[in-house]
C-alpha cells in the first residue's frame, strides 16, 4: 500500500489516539448522521464520506483491530499475518516494532541497518527490539555491507501459536458426549460440557515456520436451542401444562427428563409458575459424580374448546365456587 493510500481512521473520526470508546461511538453517529446517503441524495462526496467513516469505525471500535491498527498503521491489515509485512524478505514477522512511523519496508531497513535517511543502526524508535549484527566489507554491497541478523528476535511480542474456534452441539450431544470431525481429526467431546465450555485439544494449533512447533486448539462449545429444556443456572429446567382441575385436585402426570419419561405427582392446588424439584435428573457435574436437579414449571392452560358436559360442570363450579383469587385486590390504593 503507498503511503498516499494511508487513512488516518483517528482523524476521519475527528479524534486523536487518546480517544475513549465512548468518545468514538459519541463521534461516530455524529458523523454518521451528517453523511447518511439518506440526508444527502445524489451527493457522491457525502456518500465517501460515509463509507469512510464508517470503515474508521469499525477497526476503532474493535479492540483488538485498533490496537494492530495504532501499532501497525497503513499495514495492520497484514499484521499477525505469516508476512508480517508486504515485502519484507522470509516471511519474517517484526512483532513489537510500530511501522506506522514507516513509509515503507524499505524505510525500515534503512532505519534497522543504519543506511543514510535512517536513524543510527543501534537506536530505535517505539519498537522494541533484539537484534546483533556485524559489518562485513565483503558482503554484497545490495544489502547495505552487512552480512546477516544473527540473534534477530521475531518474537519480542510472544505471538501466541494456539487458536480458538466455535463448535456447535445439540443438548443432547452435550449431554451425552460426542465424536465429532475436527479438522482433518476426531474429536472426543465430554459428556456435560456447557455453552461457553472451552475444549483444549494439543497440538492442533498454528505451526511456528521456524521452529515448527504447534500451538494448542481450544474449542469453544455452543449449545443450540432445544425446544423443552433449558439452563437455570446448573440445573436443567422445564415448563410442562396442567389443566385447571389437575391443579385444583392434583394428579399423577408423566414428564419428559434426559433419562425418558418419568411419574410426578401435582399437588392439589398449585399455582401456576410453581416449579416442582426432580433431584439427580438434570446436567451431569464435571468430572463424573451426581447430576444436578431437573426443574418442572407449572403452566395451568385452560382449555378453549370444551364439550357441553365439560361447560355444564364449569357452570357448576362458577355458580357454587367459595374462592374468590381477587378479594384482596379491594383494598388496593395507589
Amino acid at each position: 500500500m503507498a503511503t498516499t493510500d494511508f487513512k488516518d481512521f483517528y482523524a476521519i473520526l475527528g479524534l486523536n489516539k487518546t480517544a475513549s470508546a465512548d468518545e468514538i461511538k459519541k463521534s461516530y453517529r455524529k458523523l454518521a448522521r451528517k453523511y447518511h446517503p439518506d440526508m444527502n441524495p445524489g451527493n457522491k462526496d457525502a456518500e465517501a464520506r460515509f463509507k469512510e467513516v464508517n470503515e474508521a469505525y469499525e477497526v476503532l471500535s474493535d479492540p483488538e483491530k485498533r490496537k494492530k491498527y495504532d501499532q501497525f498503521g497503513q499495514y495492520w491489515k497484514q499484521a499477525g499475518t505469516a508476512g508480517g509485512w508486504p515485502g519484507s524478505p522470509n516471511n519474517v514477522d517484526f512483532g513489537g516494532v510500530d511501522f506506522s512511523q514507516y513509509a515503507s519496508f524499505d524505510e525500515f531497513i534503512n532505519t534497522l541497518l543504519g543506511r543514510v535517511g535512517g536513524p543510527t543502526a543501534g537506536s530505535r524508535r517505539n519498537g522494541n527490539w533484539n537484534y546483533t549484527y556485524r559489518p562485513n566489507p565483503g558482503a554484497p554491497t545490495g544489502f547495505g555491507g552487512y552480512e546477516d541478523f544473527t540473534g534477530f528476535d521475531n518474537r519480542t511480542a510472544a505471538t501466541s501459536l494456539d487458536t480458538e474456534a466455535t463448535i456447535s452441539l445439540s443438548l443432547g450431544e452435550a449431554f451425552r458426549g460426542v465424536s465429532k470431525r475436527v479438522g482433518t481429526g476426531d474429536v472426543s467431546i465430554p459428556a456435560g460440557v456447557k455453552a461457553g465450555s472451552r475444549i483444549r485439544i494439543r497440538g492442533k494449533g498454528q505451526v511456528d515456520p521456524q521452529t515448527q512447533q504447534r500451538g494448542d486448539l481450544y474449542l469453544k462449545v455452543e449449545i443450540l436451542p432445544h425446544p423443552f429444556f433449558q439452563f437455570e443456572g446448573e440445573n436443567l429446567v422445564c415448563e410442562v401444562p396442567v389443566t385447571p382441575d389437575e391443579a385444583v385436585l392434583g394428579a399423577s402426570i408423566e414428564v419428559p427428563t434426559p433419562d425418558g419419561m418419568v411419574a410426578v405427582n401435582v399437588p392439589a392446588g398449585i399455582r401456576s409458575g410453581q416449579s416442582l424439584r426432580l433431584r439427580g435428573k438434570g446436567w451431569p457435574k464435571p468430572k463424573g459424580g451426581d447430576r444436578t436437579d431437573q426443574l418442572v414449571k407449572i403452566a395451568i392452560v385452560a382449555p378453549k374448546d370444551i364439550s357441553a358436559v365439560e361447560r355444564e360442570c364449569y357452570e357448576k363450579i362458577k355458580a357454587n365456587r367459595s374462592f374468590n383469587p381477587r378479594s384482596n385486590l379491594k383494598q388496593m390504593q395507589m
